[in-house]
């Protein structure tokens, strides 16, 4: 099993949703957060003077997931969170070595 976390713009989440949706997905975590990568924030203008926005607001969604729906997720994310522009976010996939459901006591990819 591998965890994807990917950190995207905020207005792409419905059709990231629906993109995973759409491979078979059913369950997804959604956080917001705030950070910067390459593009280190940006300045704006409040009453005549200028300050700097270092944190810009991102979502993280988390999903959980048997090894062979990986790529198809993946693919999902990556283009249906695309922009073309600096800041699109990243992917991060890493390995469960145990998922256990509550309600039932269910474990392995029976859990998810």
């Amino acid at each position: 099993m591998k965890k994807i976390e990917a950190i995207i713009k905020p207005f792409k989440l419905d059709e990231v949703k629906e993109a995973l949706q759409e491979v078979g997905l059913q369950g997804i975590t959604v956080t917001e957060a705030k950070g910067f990568g390459r593009q280190k924030g940006h300045t704006e203008l409040y009453r005549g003077a200028e300050y700097v926005v270092d944190f810009l607001p991102k979502v993280k969604i988390e999903v959980v997931l048997a090894d062979d729906m990986v790529e198809a997720a993946i693919d999902a994310i990556r283009k249906a969170a695309q922009t073309g522009r600096i800041g699109d976010g990243k992917i991060f996939v890493t390995n469960v070595e145990e998922v256990i459901r509550i309600r039932t006591g269910e474990t392995g990819p029976d859990a998810v």
